[in-house]
């Protein structure tokens, strides 16, 4: 199997990240899978320390094909270190797996992920898979995905031809969205989401996340969910 690389994206989080990274190398094709890792730099002197700590643990990490760590100068926030990262991976490997620094992984999340985007790469209904999933009532019939409008952040994966700095312009997004679009949207992808997207326009909130599932709906592409969520968030602290 060609395997997709791996981008983790870490912040002032230590004990969460070696969480992460831990259960991350019990994953059965951890050690075959490159892992690229995003460090942001710290917004003050005061949060300098925490990010030095997560750094100089960064650097212990084994377990993987290998381990390549780039350390940002200057805070790019979470939007500009994912979109920055993630295109510079994928514009190489023409796809990719993505995490943040706190999230547990099953042992099977890289099978899943990496299957999944082997399997999927020619279905042009298909623009992400995504390794975390909501809890489901009710199962379909000799099936263990489901597919759905709207992308997770929790964990994903994507192929080259699906991603571009473009999709973040948020003065792109402002012209072509129409009070019907944002309407139509809402009702596709959830009650919360059309705020979330003009908040992000406007600069109000740092989310890469929504300018995503809009291009999604956009698109009029899915994303692939397994029924039985290969992620768990643990990022609920006070950092």
């Amino acid at each position: 199997m060609n395997l997709a690389p791996i981008c983790l994206f870490t912040y002032n989080r230590l004990e969460e990240t070696k969480k992460t990274i831990t259960a991350l190398k019990k994953n059965n094709l951890a050690s075959e899978s490159n892992l690229f890792i995003f460090s942001d730099g710290w917004k003050n002197e005061k949060g300098k320390e925490k990010i030095e700590s997560v750094r100089s643990y960064l650097q212990t990490i084994k377990g993987f094909r290998a381990v390549v760590i780039y350390k940002s100068s200057i805070n790019k926030g979470l939007a500009n270190s994912i979109i920055d990262g993630v295109s510079k991976v994928v514009n190489i490997y023409g796809k990719v797996i993505v995490l943040e620094d706190d999230l547990i992984t099953t042992p099977n999340f890289l099978d899943f992920m990496n299957k999944s985007l082997n399997f999927y790469e020619d279905h042009k209904d298909i623009q992400s898979i995504s390794g975390y999933s909501l809890k489901i009532k009710h199962k379909s019939h000799n099936s263990d995905i489901y597919f759905s409008r709207r992308p997770h952040s929790w964990s994903w994966a994507t192929w080259s031809k699906y991603w571009h700095k473009d999709f973040f312009d948020k003065e792109k997004l402002r012209e072509d969205l129409t009070k019907n679009k944002l309407l139509l949207f809402k009702e596709t992808c959830g009650q919360d989401i059309s705020e979330m997207l003009v908040n992000s326009i406007e600069g109000l909130n740092d989310s890469w996340y929504v300018r995503w599932v809009y291009n999604h709906f956009k698109n009029k592409k899915y994303s692939v969910y397994p029924y039985y969520s290969k992620v768990k968030n643990i990022g609920f602290s006070d950092n």
